[in-house]
């Protein structure tokens, strides 16, 4: 075991320390945080693709084949965009309850 003691503490000392280490790590966090440039599109290939999308190579070639995924064709290669692929998710996206409910409401209120 351990042996604890407690002796009393100023409160205004303990709210002086508290606000300076909360402070110091707020902006350790904002310096961490500066904008960097923006990063470049990337590029995958239809294996880099299929995992992104967690896909198999067939299925990218059939979600192709059917205009149902966005598509580079350079020669006889194939190339995706990793931002339309993540927009291609987001897409797919279901809307919950309360942001059905939101529409609703703002489209009832419209009218």
């Amino acid at each position: 075991m351990h042996n604890l003691v407690l002796s009393p503490i100023d409160p205004e000392k303990l709210i002086t320390d508290i606000s300076e280490r909360v402070t110091a790590n707020i902006l350790k966090a904002v310096q961490n945080n500066t904008p960097t440039a923006v990063q470049p599109e990337q590029l995958l290939t239809i294996q880099e693709a299929a995992q992104f999308l967690n896909l198999t190579v067939p299925t990218i070639y059939s979600k192709v084949s059917k205009g149902e995924l966005p598509v580079m064709k350079r020669s006889k290669r194939l190339y995706f965009s990793s931002t339309e692929l993540m927009q291609y998710l987001k897409e797919g996206r279901k809307k919950s309850n309360s942001e059905i409910e939101q529409e609703a409401d703002k489209y009832f209120s419209n009218k």
